[in-house]
């Protein structure tokens, strides 16, 4: 289709113009420092969600082929003492005969086997169940991820150019392509360029909105999280949401959360970053101004990976469960991504009907 490219381009700025949050421009933090902290990354999603001048460092750092590098990432991965899951109960979604409809769920991943098979994984299943006309597909915009998790597990994961090179080869004509970040911006153009420089594969290529894009968007995913944490909902406990952060003009999106929230009446609801505004600091300051014994923590990423496990709820000083444990609050952590909540699912779902219905309009 040769006038793919300007289709897309499009599409991208309506998608733009129509995201809340303003400006969303952010892309999943790939930051390579070090193995055990990146590569269980998250997207999410959050993945999902870095400044540009951030994603140039870590494309540099993730290129790098020395032998330093190599040895020091090896080495880290061979104290890494923590169980992710087995990797072989987890569909990687790259078998061919795909036939002529295809719909290619592309997230930033994570190396945590059973979170990515309990929040990515039930994605794709719910798409699968959704369209059975269509084949559904994985890729993964995070190389180091892929790259991990194939040294770890001996599971190779395709990245977005090996799903659609995939695609290609297989003969698909029509392409849906359904990202699972949390939010448009600058890794979601990311994701539109790439598949420009395939246009000539494919008859048509459409592109499902990510999670939080209108405001009927958020009005849901708040709703989904707070049925999802009612139980906690005691008078006495706050619950703080754990996202990524970016300092993007994306970030914007944490603070329209928390006015959602707010607006819906959860006044006990918190929302913070891991790398941005609202910081910890203030989150913590914010409960201390209400009465509260207990605090739930949870994060506000599609997968439960290495912000979860270790930013949030991890034993170190400067955790979040151990700075809110050392203001004397009891501290419960619940260690599940977005992924896992049927109704933040169906909200893919939703996206994706609506990429499939622009098919024939």
């Amino acid at each position: 289709m040769k006038n793919l490219k300007l289709i897309l381009a499009a599409m991208t700025a309506l998608c733009v113009m129509t995201a809340c949050g303003g400006n969303t421009d952010s892309t999943a933090d790939t930051s390579a420092e070090t193995a055990s902290e990146t590569v269980q990354a998250e997207e999410t999603q959050a993945s999902e969600e870095t400044s540009a001048e951030e994603t140039t460092e870590e494309a540099t750092e993730e290129d790098s082929s020395s032998e330093e590098n190599s040895s020091s990432e090896e080495d880290a991965e061979d104290d890494e003492n923590y169980n992710t899951g087995d990797a072989s109960l987890d569909n990687v979604r790259n078998q061919d005969e795909i036939g002529e409809n295809e719909l290619l769920a592309v997230s930033f991943g994570t190396s945590f086997n059973d979170s990515r098979r309990l929040t990515i994984g039930a994605i794709e299943n719910d798409l699968e169940t959704a369209f059975p006309d269509y084949s559904v597909r994985r890729g993964f915009t995070a190389n180091i991820v892929i790259d991990h998790v194939q040294r770890r597990d001996g599971i190779l994961i395709d990245d977005l150019n090996a799903a659609l090179r995939r695609a290609a080869d297989n003969g698909v004509k029509n392409l849906v392509i359904q990202p699972t970040h949390l939010m448009n911006g600058l890794e979601y153009d990311e994701i539109v360029d790439t598949a420009a420089n395939y246009s000539d594969a494919f008859d048509k290529v459409v592109f499902g909105a990510p999670l939080l894009t209108s405001d009927d968007d958020f009005d849901r995913v708040a709703k989904a999280i707070t049925d999802w944490t009612s139980e906690y909902d005691d008078g006495e406990t706050a619950i703080c949401f754990m996202g990524h952060g970016t300092e993007a003009d994306s970030n914007s999106v944490y603070s329209k959360m928390q006015d959602t929230l707010t607006n819906m009446g959860f006044a006990n609801y918190y929302v913070g970053t891991v790398e941005a505004a609202p910081s910890l600091d203030d989150v913590l300051a914010k409960v201390k101004e209400g009465n509260y014994k207990r605090v739930v923590l949870e994060p506000l990423m599609v997968v439960a990976g290495d912000h979860a496990n270790n930013d949030m709820a991890g034993d170190e000083d400067g955790s979040w469960k151990t700075t809110f444990e050392n203001e004397g609050y009891e501290v419960v952590c619940l260690l599940r991504g977005l992924g896992e909540n049927e109704a933040i699912r169906q909200i893919y779902v939703d996206h994706a009907q609506a990429a499939i219905d622009s098919l024939n309009s």
